[in-house]
């Protein structure tokens, strides 16, 4: 994938490492894709909930420690945040969070909707949102100026599409029952009920989906931050609108709501509005 040149188009500090997370990226998936399809093994981290089953495997902890010694030396004052390995201070207030493979269960069932995930933070504000999937050569990156949508056939800046009701939207979460508490999934079954089509799946990929226009709304809960920080400004950058599932912003994890257009995000909320009072 040939990439544009920003040097122009921002402020240098940020315009070298915009480069630089590319190059992350590159890196990640040259660390993941020898295992994908693969039968490699899987290891079960430990369970927050009776039930889960949350796998991690050797690309996931690869990746982020290549992606995570790039960055201590190329900038070694940026803090790091991964799923893998933790947190790491810093004193510079840029600060970079990492998911390496988002969809690890995708992952190892051999579909491709899993992504590498990279944010970052400007003295606590998001500054840059990248998801790669190497496997399909496309790469999503969301800032301030708009998100550009990068593969194969080159760049293209990505628009939400409009959608004026949930009667008209499709919807989609990662999985209803292995992701959501009973009444979390009560409250997604209710909105599902009023959209036009419901699917299933996608994890990271379906936030990439809405930015392009193919879907309207993803409903997910329980997130960790190192879900969310990339795809906010992915889903933003499009003319989307993020939230959690009371209205708020998204600064770290929990449950959250993305839709392509405020008029579906407001009816949603109204509709949820009922299980918080």
């Amino acid at each position: 994938m040939a990439r544009p040149d920003y040097t122009g188009a921002m402020d240098r500090e940020f315009a070298e490492r915009l480069a630089f997370a590319h190059r992350l990226a590159d890196a990640a998936g040259q660390v993941i894709l020898p295992f994908f399809r693969q039968r490699i093994d899987v290891t079960e981290k430990a369970a927050t909930c009776a039930g889960d089953f949350d796998p991690v495997t050797q690309a996931d902890r690869g990746a982020e420690e290549k992606i995570r010694a790039m960055i201590a030396e190329a900038y070694p004052d940026d803090a790091i945040l991964g799923e893998e390995y933790g947190e790491a201070p810093g004193t510079s207030g840029y600060r970079w969070v990492l998911d390496p493979v988002d969809g690890t269960r995708a992952f190892i069932a051999g579909q491709p909707m899993w992504g590498t995930l990279i944010a970052l933070e400007k003295n606590g504000q998001r500054v840059l949102g990248l998801l790669d999937q190497p496997f399909l050569r496309e790469r999503f990156t969301g800032t301030s100026e708009g998100t550009e949508f990068l593969s194969a056939r080159g760049s293209e800046t990505l628009k939400t599409r409009p959608c004026a009701t949930l009667s008209k939207a499709v919807i989609n979460t990662t999985h209803p029952l292995a992701h959501f508490q009973p009444e979390e999934r009560d409250q997604f079954f209710a909105v599902e009920a009023k959209a036009r089509l419901s699917r299933y799946g996608g994890d990271c990929y379906s936030y990439a989906l809405l930015a392009m226009g193919f879907i309207d709304v993803v409903m997910e809960a329980r997130l960790q931050t190192w879900d969310t920080a990339a795809l906010v400004p992915i889903v933003e950058g499009a003319g989307g609108v993020v939230s959690d599932w009371q209205g708020n912003s998204i600064t770290g994890g929990g449950n959250m709501l993305a839709c392509s257009d405020r008029r579906v995000h407001a009816e949603i909320l109204a509709l949820l509005a009922p299980a918080r009072a």
